[in-house]
């Protein structure tokens, strides 16, 4: 039944899934009127965090373990602990603990600040309803069904029905811009029967129920009914998504609303536009996964061939256990496989340390720490918002040096929003209007006074003054002192549904024609002679995207005229008259130079033809049944036959340095793509004025307009045989492309391939437009359809690294969708910013958090993770060799206490400063020259021939110094007391070359020196040898035994032991140093290039070392940026 009453008072019942019922004041409905059923509904929380207080444990360490690094320790850890193993399980247990914890602190704390920010939603306080008083609650404790209080510039808790208002005429004005990005105000209504209810007491006097769809994302969607019970008799009115107000939108122009709960929390139309929060992972990251891997490999290969050379050297039984180690009768009954098994487990755990399980904490480290100093960069600081960049996710520091593709929003991210009247062209003539232009020069000498009264003149200014959906707001309070309309004369300011009328109807009051007020169905305006002029308002032509302009019909002095203006493509083919083609090169000639474009046009009706005009429109209006199709033919018919007046222009202000932004990301090789909601003309205009496409720019349209008039797939056959001309093969002066497509034909190729043999696969052909485009403008586009743009790039065959960024909630999809979501601290709200991953004032400041930030994060991370490998493979390499010498025993050669501190103490902090303050180019040089950010693109610095190259350094540094140690030690080698060198002090000779040798190759590829990294990088060696001194030279009464006692100073004493470490510290050097002498020399990269003129023309002043240093955040970053040390 409930399906045919929809059927008959709502459109859109073809589409109805499920419904719900809703009780207005938790009423129960009239006995005998229908069942009271109460439904469930969720409550008002909004949850942005990952982690509640109970799953926090458990969910981080699985996530952790996911990890292969912490998954394998894990294994080694319990296999310590299982069997008898070489090593203790503190070698592999204390690391583990140490990386879990500090990644487990990092990951709470980030999602503490998470929940602080729901909380600052959630407990904000409402005002409902009950028994006709206003009580206040929190915001999370709102209830479906609770009538709100809500009032002027206060935002709406969560979806709402509008039952009354302030206003007699029962509507409301409301800024939707943190859902569409739309700052303008909108025009909502009440219900017809309860818009009288002002109230407590009668609002809490109505007994309804509405009946509605279930929550679903469309933001400009909504089909529902509610029954009004007067008598216990229902009255049934349809609800259309003008009587809906959205959760984050707010009230504007109004006191206060009466409206009803319908969707609350995560089931409002604003969350559920939100991505679901997926963790997000760096290319690094992945790198990092696919080396371990390789690693893991090689281990498993060392202990197999350690554990089948071990049963082949036993195989002999004079090589069988030594006496004084004979096994037991029960160890010689094992089995084979068994024994063979605990043997390759032994292997594993003492070869366990190739994988530096320690890289992970100190990512991580990097990683948290390094984000502050995007937080403390002052030129990311913003003094008219007084706002920092905020960093809510440091894993992806390293990914701002990869971007490939940037995702920007349009209203509020590129442009302020702020529209300004620039000029008008009457009949050819053209009317200069910007702002601050006094009136009086406006006017014109006394020969030009006949031209000024041409009839198309006033009818121009007249038309733009009547011609829109501005209200005027009649009083303003600005510090303390009350503005308004005084004496006839306006000092009100206007707000509108569009910023271009608000702009249009300012530059008409500027050139002497002021619009007053629309007040009892009359629209007032103040002409040049100071005189009111009335014009009875009979009918509007609203605006929509499809006409794309607006009417009205408006009565003066028994005169009826039609009042048009709208986009030169949609008027231009209505004119019959007029000097079009003086208008139309203006028109033209403001569009290339980036402005919006109106053209203006009337048409004079009889009484005749106005009473066939309402006829047709109460006909259309009155259809509960494809209303919107029958109101576009009406419109049609009417808007025809028309006279042109002229044309404006207005200015939507860029932001301040957008275009040099968007140019210099272009240079560093990225592509720049737009995703608004906006028309397609003014979000064009923007992206000429951006400098997104250019003079020389061929534009494909993909849009509705096109694929009405062509198939779909002819018309991007058409595009991708223009697009596919090899831009190589052109030569430099010819024009590039530049694609626009709209929603409705991003819906159509985004469909699954269909069956029809013409269709093809229009997602493949699509990105093939897009490879060979050098901008993209996306308009119209919903919020979810900016999500599935940045996927279906992020999941294309090249897999590039994407970024979006957007400044309000429609922005909320595609920032979680993409690789790196960047939030705009703008007008809008600020849910981009608690759902980005990072965040900025501006847009001209992602300019050097791309080009400066991420390209040093980049490097900074990719010696960070190759350091680590190749040292770790240094480390346990010559384990490996020693075991050969050893009869596969399973021996360590170094010391229980090296083993654990090896990547905990003493390697640990200068690669851990050097990821943090190394700048191998000044930043000034990388923000002059973009193009550098292309030699760090698709993972440049961490692909696989430069791993290998690590790795083999790595295999041969430990073989210099293994045989090197041996052979300089082939005979038996006494120390000045007559002691020969035992197994411990040959591994702690290893040890020592191996700390120096990794501690200098840091050293060496340091570009940035200050003195923390000297302090850090000697201090670290000199914190081996204390150590070394104090753990064999004295007796610890917590140790069993201490086979390292009096080691190391006995290795000290040795004349021979200092001539080994100094030969083969410089033996392992060497290769890598001529290997890289010889490149720079001969095959030289642009970055080296650079660093080779900077270092010509850096003043001897930067080489001095500071006087002072203050430990705070501010210092430390000014520090690290000015004092360049080459």
């Amino acid at each position: 039944a409930f399906r045919c009453l929809i059927s008959r008072h709502c459109v859109g019942e073809e589409n109805w899934v499920d419904s719900r019922t809703i009780y207005i004041g938790h009423k129960e409905p009239p006995p005998g009127t229908e069942a009271f059923i109460q439904q469930r509904f969720p409550d008002n929380r909004i949850v942005s965090s990952k982690y509640t207080f109970w799953n926090f444990i458990p969910k981080n360490m699985f996530e952790q373990f996911r990890r292969v690094a912490n998954f394998y320790f894990l294994i080694i850890f319990l296999v310590q602990l299982i069997i008898d193993t070489p090593t203790s399980p503190i070698t592999s247990g204390l690391p583990l603990f140490f990386v879990i914890t500090v990644t487990a602190i990092k990951q709470g704390y980030e999602d503490w600040l998470r929940h602080k920010a729901d909380n600052s939603v959630n407990q904000c306080p409402v005002h409902v309803v009950q028994h006709g008083k206003v009580v206040r609650k929190q915001s999370r404790k709102l209830r479906v069904g609770d009538v709100v209080l809500v009032k002027e510039d206060e935002t709406f808790p969560c979806d709402l029905i509008l039952l009354s208002t302030s206003r007699d005429d029962g509507t409301c004005y409301v800024t939707t811009a943190s859902l569409d990005g739309e700052s303008s105000h909108k025009t909502y209504y009440a219900v017809q029967d309860t818009k009288a209810h002002s109230t407590e007491e009668e609002v809490d006097s109505i007994h309804a129920t509405i009946e509605c769809e279930q929550p679903q994302p469309d933001l400009y969607k909504f089909v529902g009914r509610i029954n009004i019970y007067m008598d216990n008799e229902a009255v049934a009115r349809p609800l259309g998504s003008e009587n809906l107000l959205l959760r984050g939108a707010t009230l504007k122009n109004t006191e206060f609303i009466y409206a009803v709960a319908i969707y609350t929390g995560m089931e409002t139309k604003m969350a559920l536009n939100y991505q679901s929060k997926s963790q997000k992972r760096s290319a690094v990251e992945k790198s990092m996964n696919s080396y371990l891997v390789v690693y893991l490999c090689i281990l498993i290969s060392k202990a197999l061939i350690n554990t089948a050379l071990k049963y082949v050297w036993q195989a002999d039984p004079n090589r069988d256990e030594p006496w004084y180690n004979d096994r037991t009768e029960t160890e010689r009954q094992r089995h084979i496989v068994s024994l063979a098994f605990t043997d390759f487990l032994a292997f594993m755990v003492l070869f366990n340390y190739i994988i530096p399980v320690s890289m992970y904490v100190t990512v991580e480290m990097q990683k948290f720490l390094g984000s502050y100093f995007i937080m403390w960069d002052d030129e990311i600081f913003d003094e008219e918002l007084g706002e920092r960049a905020v960093v809510n996710t440091s894993d992806l520091n390293e990914e701002l040096g990869q971007v490939e593709y940037v995702f920007t929003d349009k209203t509020g991210t590129l442009t302020e929003n702020n529209m300004e009247f620039i000029e008008c062209c009457v009949d050819g003539h053209l009317m200069p209007g910007a702002a601050g232009m006094d009136m009086i020069d406006t006017s014109p000498g006394p020969e030009a006074r006949v031209s000024i009264a041409s009839v198309h003149e006033e009818l121009f200014f007249r038309a733009l003054c009547l011609c829109h959906t501005v209200q005027v707001k009649e009083e303003e309070t600005v510090d303390g002192i009350k503005h308004g309309i005084h004496q006839g004369k306006s000092t009100s300011f206007y707000i509108s549904s569009s910023p271009d009328e608000v702009a249009l109807v300012e530059g008409m009051k500027r050139l002497g024609f002021t619009y007053l007020r629309l007040k009892d169905s009359h629209m007032e305006i103040l002409n040049r002679e100071d005189e009111i002029e009335r014009f009875e308002l009979l009918e509007v032509l609203t605006f929509d995207s499809v006409r794309r302009r607006m009417s009205v019909i408006v009565r003066a002095t028994g005169e009826l005229y039609l009042f048009c203006k709208g986009a030169d493509s949609s008027i231009f083919p209505r004119i019959i008259s007029g000097k079009v083609d003086q208008v139309k090169a203006r028109v033209e000639h403001n569009a290339v130079e980036g402005l919006r474009t109106l053209c203006v046009a009337y048409r004079p009706l009889t009484p005749e033809q106005y009473q066939e005009v309402c006829h047709l429109l109460n006909g259309a209006k009155l259809a509960l049944q494809d209303r919107d199709k029958r109101l576009a033919e009406a419109y049609d018919i009417i808007e025809k036959d028309l006279i042109l007046l002229g044309a404006t222009a207005v200015e939507d202000r860029l932001q301040e340095k957008a275009a040099d932004t968007i140019e210099s990301l272009h240079k560093a090789g990225m592509k720049v793509w737009v995703l608004t909601g906006d028309k397609m003309e003014t979000a064009a205009a923007t992206c000429y004025a951006s400098k997104l496409f250019h003079r020389n720019t061929q534009i494909l349209e993909l849009t509705t307009k096109r694929t009405e008039e062509q198939s779909l797939h002819d018309v991007l056959r058409k595009c991708i045989v223009v697009a596919e001309w090899n831009p190589v093969k052109r030569s430099r002066d010819c024009t590039d492309y530049g694609l626009i497509i709209d929603g409705a034909t991003l819906s159509a190729v985004m469909r699954p391939t269909q069956e029809d043999s013409n269709s093809g696969n229009y997602k493949e052909i699509f990105l093939e437009i897009c490879r060979n485009c050098s901008a993209v403008l996306c308009c119209r586009m919903a919020p979810l359809q900016k999500a599935q743009i940045v996927k279906l790039i992020k999941t294309s065959e090249e897999h590039p690294i994407t970024l979006a960024v957007g400044d309000g909630a429609n922005d909320v999809s595609m920032i979680l969708e993409a690789h790196v979501g960047i939030g705009i601290m703008g007008k809008e709200g600020r849910q981009a910013v608690r759902n980005s991953d990072y965040a900025i004032p501006k847009f001209k400041h992602l300019k050097k958090m791309l080009l400066v930030h991420g390209h040093y994060y980049y490097i900074r991370i990719s010696e960070l993770v190759q350091y680590f490998f190749y040292k770790n493979v240094c480390f346990i390499f010559p384990q490996f060799l020693y075991q050969f010498f050893c009869g596969f025993s399973q021996q360590p050669l170094y010391d229980t206490a090296y083993l654990t501190l090896y990547n905990i103490s003493f390697t640990s902090l200068p690669i851990l400063l050097y990821s943090l303050i190394e700048q191998h180019i000044n930043m000034d040089i990388l923000k002059k020259d973009p193009s550098l950010y292309r030699d760090i693109a698709k993972n440049s610095l961490l692909r696989w021939p430069i791993f290998i190259y690590w790795t083999v350094l790595g295999v041969y540094d430990a073989i210099v110094m293994f045989f090197g140690a041996y052979f300089l030690f082939d005979n038996t080698t006494f120390t000045s007391n007559g002691q020969m060198f035992g197994n411990w002090t040959f591994g702690t000779l290893v040890f020592t070359v191996l700390v120096f040798t990794v501690t200098f190759k840091l050293a060496l590829d340091t570009h940035y020196w200050t003195w923390i990294n000297h302090f850090v990088i000697w201090g670290s060696l000199i914190f081996f040898v204390v150590f070394s001194l104090l753990w064999g030279g004295i007796i610890w009464p917590f140790l069993n035994y201490q086979r390292m006692y009096y080691v190391f100073m006995q290795m000290l004493s040795s004349g021979p032991a200092w001539l080994s470490i100094i030969l083969l510290i410089t033996a392992s050097l060497l290769p890598d140093v001529v290997k890289k002498v010889i490149c720079r020399a001969m095959w030289p990269t642009t970055t080296e290039r650079i660093q080779v003129s900077a270092y010509t023309y850096i003043p001897l002043s930067m080489y001095l070392p500071p006087t002072n240093w203050e430990i705070t955040k501010t210092c430390i970053y000014d520090c690290i940026k000015v004092e360049n040390f080459s």
